[in-house]
């Protein structure tokens, strides 16, 4: 489809295979890697991203709905899906046709779905979800556990895949929370009558941080498009993230204002002088939140702050001198020497850049 509107995402995706193969070489050499590609790709585009993943040598792919690995199988993603969230159990049937792994964590649930399979030619493959600390879903007693097993020992239309836990505080200086969680895990573990085939519970940061508790897969989520899960592990990565995504736009219009004149809803900015004013054609419905007022972007390499009210479709920003409409305008990437991150958007609005690489619009198009 064509694109007329200059605002794009530009998603590199070398630089997501680089970060995974970098891991790969880092951990040890029996585990391997869980691309994580929930919420389309943590806004990078979940099949683009899932395709060069796989090419990089991922084991398989996961995401956080059932819709979003249906929308991986039609498209094209024959590698192994695991759905890391609960699934309803009408959507079983579908899943073992499709080879798509479920996360379960409750007897009741599995006894249900192994009669929407059993006219289905392949079992439903699942994988136990443990809750060591994160308080989230899974089970957390021996009994669940005990029942969950003879639920798949009984079946011939279930398989167990794998067993996995999530940790809650792995990007944290205090190592104790991850160290008790991992303790906790492998207790569960250690009842099964038989280990599962894929056991997994590190996500970036304990995948980063602590290659000890890599097992026999880690799930590489935030990290595998070039963002550290926090300041933190960022200050103690094992090698360099390269980082995946830009976005751009351009000058749309530009036009000399004098002094005392007002910027946009509310008037909220005044000019203090003769001033270059240049119109940029994003806004908050593409992700530019209204906290990001007074946030610089990049025109010609230099820094340069948006000001007054960012609107639903555009913003305004005050030029260091008269540029021509049609300029580059970088929000989040490099120009030169200066680089505007996501994890700067994260800081200005309070939040973390999780949420602002997930929150670019969809009708901002994404260039591979």
């Amino acid at each position: 489809m064509e694109n007329y509107r200059p605002t794009k995402a530009i998603v590199n995706l070398q630089a997501i295979q680089e970060n995974l193969r970098n891991l790969k070489r880092y951990l040890p050499h029996r585990t391997s890697v869980i691309a994580v590609v929930k919420a389309d790709g943590y806004g990078h585009g979940e099949v683009e991203v899932a395709r060069a993943a796989i090419a990089a040598g991922a084991r398989m792919v996961s995401v956080a709905t059932p819709d979003e690995a249906l929308h991986l199988r039609n498209c094209g993603i024959t590698a192994d899906i695991l759905v890391m969230g609960l699934s309803p159990v009408r959507f079983a049937e579908k899943a073992a046709a499709l080879g798509i792994h479920l996360a379960v964590s409750d007897a009741g649930w599995l006894r249900q779905a192994a009669d929407y399979v059993k006219e289905v030619d392949h079992p439903l493959s699942v994988h136990v979800k443990i809750d060591s600390g994160m308080g989230r879903i899974g089970l957390r007693d021996e009994i669940a556990l005990q029942d969950i097993v003879e639920v798949i020992e009984g079946s011939t239309t279930i398989r167990l895949a794998g067993a996995f836990t999530h940790f809650a505080c792995a990007d944290e200086e205090n190592p104790s929370q991850t160290k008790e969680q991992f303790k906790r895990f492998i207790e569960f573990v250690d009842k099964f009558p038989q280990r599962p085939p894929l056991v997994h519970a590190s996500n970036s940061a304990a995948a980063l941080l602590y290659p000890q508790y890599a097992l026999d897969a880690v799930r590489f989520g935030i990290s595998l498009y070039g963002i550290a899960p926090s300041t933190y592990v960022g200050a103690k990565l094992p090698f360099d993230l390269k980082k995946a995504f830009t976005l751009e736009t351009e000058l749309a219009y530009v036009k000399k204002l004098g002094k005392g004149e007002r910027i946009s809803y509310g008037g909220t900015y005044e000019t203090m002088h003769d001033e270059w004013i240049g119109t940029l054609p994003v806004g908050y419905a593409d992700g530019l939140k209204r906290g990001l007022r007074n946030q610089d972007v990049l025109i010609g390499g230099e820094r340069m702050p948006i000001v007054g009210t960012i609107c639903m479709d555009q913003c305004m920003v005050k030029l260091t001198r008269e540029f021509a409409a049609g300029e580059k305008v970088t929000l989040i990437g490099r120009q030169g020497d200066e680089e505007i991150t996501m994890e700067e958007w994260a800081d200005r609005l309070g939040t973390i850049p999780y949420e602002i690489a997930v929150t670019v619009g969809k009708r901002v198009p994404r260039i591979y």
